[in-house]
């Protein structure tokens, strides 16, 4: 695992500007910009697979202790050992995001073998897979839950124990590129909760902006994951329809993630960076 290159402070502390000059105000280095992630503790929710597998993995290169969870313990403990042998640190911790209980239990145990929880990537999701008037209740109230119930309890616990210790963070909510368009696929709810996670994260962004915490979100494409192989599994191949005719490699999106949670975008909150290849119609 390569060592990550610290080009400024490694700090999230907000740095105020008092006069508008062109000279370089204290604390500013040549380049602002910083992917060192020492001292840090990432939770990543949805970390046993896909997009979420990568965003631990990437953390956990650049110096963050990372909490990896999700509901399949096997699989998180086969991330926990890859990290482990890259020289990185991280707990697997079973969670689903639906059980309010869980997210309060699973925040105490970060906390109590990693420290106080500085960056949240809320990345568990689930699609619907089915057309709206299909759906059973069930099935819509585990949508709701899983993409929008479930991120904004555990961003509001991670926030609030931010506040309590007068300490800045980042959040970065997982949104889609389907929050933006619909191609009539059977995701109608899948599209509507991933809007209302573009909106959660505007309004929280406000919010909280006063206490130093930043929550942005990726709105990602069609990358190359195990809910994309479903999808295609039902649709077929949608890569002939793309400009560049291909899927995201997860990989893709390192560099994304890693500016949102960095000292690199202290002033950057409420954004939602999209993604995806220039795939969708604008």
């Amino acid at each position: 695992m390569s060592e990550p290159v610290e080009r400024t402070r490694n700090t999230s502390e907000p740095v105020e500007r008092t006069r508008n000059t062109t000279e370089e105000p204290a604390g500013f280095g040549l380049p602002n910009f910083s992917i060192d992630l020492t001292d840090q503790v990432a939770l990543v929710t949805g970390a046993s697979s896909g997009l979420g597998r990568r965003f631990a993995i990437v953390l956990a290169a650049c110096g963050a202790k990372v909490a990896a969870a999700a509901r399949r313990e096997d699989r998180l403990k086969e991330v926990a050992a890859e990290i482990a042998a890259g020289g990185g640190v991280c707990v697997p911790v079973p969670l689903d995001v639906t059980d309010a209980d869980q997210i309060v239990a699973t925040v105490d145990r970060v906390e109590a073998e990693l420290g106080p929880v500085s960056i949240l990537v809320n990345n568990a999701g689930m699609p619907d897979a089915q057309y709206a008037t299909k759906m059973s209740v069930a099935l819509i109230d585990q949508v709701f839950d899983t993409n929008l119930r479930g991120p904004w309890l555990l961003s509001c616990e991670v926030a609030r124990r931010l506040i309590d210790r007068k300490a800045p963070g980042r959040i970065v909510n997982l949104s889609s590129m389907g929050a933006h368009h619909y191609a009539g696929r059977g995701a109608a709810l899948y599209s509507t909760t991933k809007a209302a996670v573009e909106r959660m994260t505007e309004v929280l962004a406000v919010e909280w902006a006063r206490f130093g915490i930043n929550v942005n979100a990726i709105a990602p494409g069609a990358f190359s994951s195990e809910m994309m192989d479903g999808m295609i599994s039902r649709v077929g191949d949608m890569t002939a329809f793309f400009p560049r005719r291909r899927l995201g490699d997860p990989a893709q999106l390192d560099s994304t993630l890693l500016y949102l949670v960095s000292p690199s975008s202290e002033f950057v909150t409420g954004m939602v960076a999209k993604v995806d290849d220039g795939q969708e119609p604008r």
